[in-house]
């Protein structure tokens, strides 16, 4: 098969990484992809990163599955758009990604389903929610209606920081995204990220994975895309999953047929774990970036299969795919399978992320790295000179795995510190509180 995968980050590196790995694939794409991407995969030179242009480009190529990453390109319809004429595509399509692209939506679809969530309100001027701010207990979470690249979550411990911050969203801070905001209860407890493959209505699951949202150690500092992830997760047994199957999963999807919204794709559920019950805390409606990284790495299955019976159920023309098993639903295909251990990855920043930062900082060290890791790219491109540079706030991921969490952590910070560029910054606690529990 040919496949296209969209998206340049750590997440989109690690679905094509695992994706060269099928049997399945002859020919991979990825754009536009990056420095690390270009080693796995064709990065064509396609006119633009619109939706009309990928296209064109998968039309073209008699592309036979598409793999979209990011979740910009899934609010924006590229599934309606690939389906439309015939292309087959793993992802949400635009009504669904609602779930991810309005945090309002999603907070009124739980509510409407009964499904476990923080108290809330939504506002779309100051004065409104002024007057929710002097009466809510601290400290609160602000969170910006619409995408803001996983920054548009805040927590503010007074009324003072709360009215400042509620102002500067309100006021263009996350410009469209903040046009709404939701103002939210805060949780206390665990947070864990349960990521799902789904068709609608049957679900395979994957391992618990818990991602670190803040830039600093000790869980302090600003909100972030994520520095760093591990999986699986002590805490995440099966008998959580069954309360989240039960209480989350299925009302979800039964509400969403409710409501005509076909969901088929991945569904990566946000929780806070409190006192043993699921609480969700949000829905993103594809991979997690940096949680995709450990969880490919650990992935023994063929991922292919899974992406291409959630993706239709009609065999696209063209001939070349008479090895795949063509009517093969989700329900059909086993449950996947693990390597044992423990699998985490670290996030190599640039200084001053999640605010401003340099690019074009030379990467060395990437040939030093052990067998036995993974270093995804996320923000990094060449130079005229053919160096790998950094591209981005995020850069790399280095990903290893362990028999016990604390190999992991050590072999993963081991090849961590092989690296190096200019202002280079990482978070030195990763998987912290798994350690902690398995001391």
């Amino acid at each position: 098969m040919k496949v296209l995968v969209v998206g340049k980050g750590g997440r989109e590196h690690a679905l094509a990484w695992k994706a060269a790995q099928s049997f399945y694939v002859d020919r991979l794409f990825c754009f536009p992809g990056n420095a690390g991407i270009s080693k796995i995969a064709e990065t064509p030179d396609i006119a633009d990163d619109s939706v009309e242009s990928l296209l064109d480009f998968a039309l073209r190529e008699s592309i036979d599955l598409t793999i979209v990453g990011p979740e910009d390109y899934l609010a924006k319809g590229i599934v309606d758009a690939f389906e439309a004429k015939g292309l087959r595509i793993f992802g949400v399509n635009r009504e669904a990604a609602r779930l991810e692209s309005s945090k309002a939506f999603a907070k009124e679809v739980m509510k409407s389903a009964n499904i476990p969530t923080a108290a809330y309100s939504v506002v779309s001027d100051f004065e409104s929610g002024e007057k929710i701010l002097k009466n809510s207990k601290y400290p609160v979470v602000l969170k910006a209606d619409g995408l803001a690249a996983g920054k548009g979550v805040i927590i503010c411990n007074t009324y003072d920081e709360a009215a400042s911050e509620l102002s500067q969203m309100l006021g263009g801070k996350f410009k469209s995204a903040g046009a709404k905001v939701v103002i939210e209860e805060f949780l206390k407890g665990e947070e864990l990220s349960l990521l799902l493959l789904t068709d609608g209505t049957n679900v395979k699951r994957l391992l618990f994975s818990q991602d670190h949202k803040a830039l600093n150690d000790g869980d302090t500092g600003l909100n972030t895309g994520g520095m760093g992830a591990y999986t699986p997760v002590t805490s995440g047994t099966d008998e959580l999953y069954e309360k989240v199957n039960k209480s989350v999963t299925l009302p979800l999807l039964n509400e969403l047929k409710k409501r005509g919204i076909d969901y088929r794709g991945i569904l990566y559920i946000g929780l806070m774990i409190v006192e043993n019950e699921p609480f969700v805390l949000e829905y993103n409606v594809r991979f997690g970036d940096p949680e995709t990284e450990p969880l490919m790495f650990m992935l023994i299955s063929d991922i292919i299969p899974y992406f291409w019976a959630i993706a239709g159920k009609e065999k696209p023309s063209g001939g070349r795919n008479e090895t795949l098993p063509p009517f093969s639903t989700l329900e059909a295909l086993p449950e996947l399978v693990w390597r044992s251990g423990y699998g985490m990855c670290v996030v190599l920043a640039s200084g001053g992320y999640p605010e401003s930062y340099e690019k074009g900082k030379i990467i060395s060290g990437l040939e030093s790295v052990d067998k036995n890791c993974e270093v995804f790219h996320a923000g990094t491109k060449f130079d005229a000179s053919g160096n790998t540079v950094t591209d981005g706030g995020r850069v790399l991921m280095v990903t290893s795995c362990g028999a016990t969490i604390t190999q992991a952590i050590e072999n993963t910070y081991e090849n961590v510190r092989k690296i190096n560029f200019d202002k280079m910054y990482f978070r030195h606690d990763i998987a912290h509180r798994e350690k902690e529990r398995n001391n």
